[in-house]
């Protein structure tokens, strides 16, 4: 059975208009958020630079920041472990749980345990657990992946949020006032987090220097967890480094900015050393990120800080809903990276951009995103995942162009049909008929024209 791709899981989202107006409005207004926050600092393209230079030279000494990462961490106290993929990732956890007879864990934002789908693999070995970031939660209690990095659940309205409370934390029905499902879910969290003993958190910086991590939150959701458990484990993608403590300054300015428009998170929180009788162990994974790093034209992606500012600013991603990718991280970022993981399964990912350049243009790390997936694109093609009704037409169109002959014949051909049977363009079957209104058919070519009119000119 052949899979939808992303245009037609796009086509499913369009069917409510009303969903697809807010969420492209609700997107851009943080869009605009974003513009006011960064114009308010002078220096805001040297702040990118430098952050581009310095993910820079951390990529192309990984190696080097890594062991010292690791040296400087063990020296806290935290115990570190290596896991090359996904599988070894879960494993890990697995084990530190069960080693502990830990039945039931709180966990805080982390798009790493998303890909490596940590939250299927622990229930099936009969751990619970739960998301405690109100978003993650919302869409965990509906069964849905995240649809978006920093507002996972922008796809949801609050009626439908006020159902699923009802159904799942009892708040009467039909309610959809914010601040009253916000408390119930703060009241049905307030236990979870006094009775779990291990909490799980994602990483978004990590320093060499100092051998210590920083978690950015607006709830507060990750500390509560951590410091009223026993146990601390924290997820870290390898890419997430940075050389030294002075540079994390200038990466929180960038990250918040880039993402809601607010000048700092309400949490930075700093994480370097357990506390007198509890654990800490940090879980560096690769999960492809080596082989991404192997890719000249691709290896700037592991730069993204998961700000999200391509997605907000994406206008195919506004307009499709971030489920329409199908991948764990969507929109234009996403779809760089996906094809790295399997590039079979998201070989439409490239496809899905209009190339305007805008998310390069906002990324805050300077990422050439629209370069990258223009790339991916001629790499598709070369490895035969396209779809071949394309790769067929741009053949012959290729051919086409490439002749002044046979492109002097197909234009009257297609001027000559549209004006005597424009059924044969205008059909059900024409995917640019279905969502375009056909231009008006021109009398000549401007071949024609300028001949002509050269001629009378003379």
């Amino acid at each position: 059975m052949k899979v939808a791709d992303h245009a037609q899981r796009a086509k499913e989202f369009n069917k409510d208009e009303k969903r697809v107006d807010w969420h492209d409005e609700t997107l851009w207004f943080i869009r605009q958020k974003r513009d006011r926050a960064s114009h308010n600092i002078p220096q805001w393209e040297e702040l990118r630079n430098t952050a581009s230079q310095i993910k820079n030279h951390t990529l192309s000494n990984l190696h080097h920041y890594l062991q010292e990462f690791e040296r400087n961490a063990q020296a806290n106290g935290v115990t570190i472990h290596w896991a090359a993929n996904a599988e070894e990732h879960n494993n890990i956890i697995l084990k530190l749980l069960q080693e502990r007879n830990i039945s039931q864990m709180v966990k805080s934002k982390s798009m790493l345990t998303e890909e490596c789908h940590l939250n299927d693999f622990l229930g099936d070995h009969g751990i619970e657990v739960i998301d405690s970031d109100l978003g993650e939660r919302i869409v965990q209690l509906a069964k849905e992946p995240p649809s978006h990095i920093v507002l996972p659940c922008i796809h949801k309205k609050k009626e439908e949020i006020g159902e699923l409370f009802h159904e799942h934390l009892g708040t009467p029905k039909g309610s959809a006032d914010p601040q009253l499902l916000t408390e119930a879910a703060r009241q049905s969290l307030r236990n979870v987090f006094l009775t779990r003993k291990a909490a799980l958190t994602g990483v978004n910086f990590a320093i060499a220097e100092t051998g210590e991590f920083v978690v950015c939150t607006n709830e507060g959701n990750a500390d509560m967890g951590v410091h009223l458990a026993d146990i601390h484990i924290a997820s870290m993608g390898i890419e997430k480094l940075i050389p030294q403590r002075r540079h994390l300054g200038l990466f929180l300015r960038l990250l918040t900015r880039s993402a809601t428009g607010q000048p700092i998170t309400t949490y930075s929180s700093h994480f370097a050393k357990p506390a007198k009788g509890k654990a800490m162990h940090i879980i560096l994974v690769d999960n492809g990120r080596s082989r991404q790093l192997g890719r000249p034209d691709f290896r700037a992606s592991l730069k993204c800080i998961r700000c999200s500012a391509c997605f907000n600013t994406c206008p195919v991603y506004r307009r499709s809903g971030g489920h329409s990718y199908n991948a764990v991280i969507a929109g234009p970022i996403g779809s760089i990276l996906s094809p790295n993981f399997d590039m079979k399964k998201h070989a439409d990912l490239p496809f899905a951009s209009t190339l305007c350049g805008s998310c390069s243009n906002v990324c805050p790390v300077k990422i050439d995103i629209h370069d990258q997936l223009y790339k991916w694109r001629q790499v598709i093609v070369q490895e035969g995942y396209a779809d071949p009704k394309k790769t067929v037409a741009m053949q012959v169109m290729a051919k086409t162009l490439a002749s002044p002959t046979l492109y002097r014949i197909a234009g009257k051909a297609a001027r000559t049909t549209l004006k005597y049977a424009p059924f044969v363009v205008n059909n059900k079957l024409n995917a640019w008929y279905l969502h375009r209104d056909m231009p008006e058919v021109p009398k000549s070519s401007f071949g024609e024209w300028y001949s002509k009119n050269r001629k009378n000119n003379d």
